[in-house]
């Protein structure tokens, strides 16, 4: 299986400040989706930014589709959708922002319009074509944000908390688009676990600066002592399908396997 995303010792820190990544090394396969999980402050939207080239690594290596990413350099392989997708939305309307990203790497009208147009089906904003992008809802903004960065087609698409300010609807709404992605490679970040289990087929933990488990997320997020010893809670669904098979426990046998340190 060919790797979309390589990464080896990848090392960073802030100026002043203590490391915040420290000697990361992971692949992220074709057709992936991969969530990324941990405590607030353990260094996901910096890897994020690291992945993108908008800061640069102390040490290690990242490659996309087999090339390096450059600090500063444009990359049409990779499309990131930010937490604050309102910093994200520039134009004076949701088609033409929508259109930026294709038309800044050079493709023909012809087949910009077509992204455009195949990016806002995908996402179902087509009706919201000639609104203003500021004057809409969070969840609106959301998804022209996602169609934006769909329109470019990039190898490896990036969400850092995707459902943050998503109501019930909207949030049901990303579910189903992105489970319908089958093909896509995606690495996201949420504090939304129930959405990590839904949307991703692989689940890696983050924090004090390394990956401390990788797997497929029902199994990973079922340890109770894992999650618990990295700032996070098994999701509610894993925890009521124990009661309901009769378990005594909040703890799935699964746990007895992770020994704390």
């Amino acid at each position: 299986m060919s790797s979309v995303l390589s990464i080896i010792d990848l090392a960073f820190g802030y100026p002043g400040q203590a490391a915040v990544l420290e000697a990361i090394s992971f692949k992220v396969h074709r057709g992936e989706r991969v969530g990324l999980i941990g405590p607030n402050g353990a260094g996901k939207t910096t890897l994020f930014l690291l992945i993108c080239g908008i800061v640069s690594a102390k040490l290690g290596t990242i490659e996309i589709g087999g090339f390096p990413v450059l600090k500063g350099r444009f990359n049409p392989a990779v499309g990131m959708v930010f937490q604050h997708t309102a910093d994200q939305l520039i134009c004076p309307s949701v088609r033409e922002d929508v259109a930026f990203g294709p038309q800044n790497m050079g493709l023909p009208v012809e087949e910009v319009a077509a992204n455009v147009d195949l990016a806002a089906g995908a996402t179902g904003i087509t009706p919201l074509f000639d609104r203003v992008p500021h004057q809409l809802s969070s969840g609106e903004q959301r998804l022209v944000a996602l169609a934006g960065v769909l329109a470019m087609q990039p190898e490896l698409l990036i969400l850092d908390e995707p459902t943050a300010d998503l109501d019930m609807r909207y949030r049901r709404r990303l579910v189903g688009m992105l489970k319908d992605m089958e093909q896509k490679t995606m690495l996201t970040a949420s504090h939304d676990l129930e959405f990590i289990l839904e949307v991703c087929t692989r689940v890696m933990v983050l924090d004090q600066g390394k990956i401390q488990a990788d797997g497929e997320p029902a199994t990973v997020m079922a340890n109770c002592c894992l999650m618990e010893d990295h700032g996070l809670e098994v999701p509610h669904s894993l925890t009521a399908a124990w009661h309901r098979h009769g378990s005594e426990t909040n703890c799935s046998p699964i746990a007895e396997s992770y020994k704390r340190k």
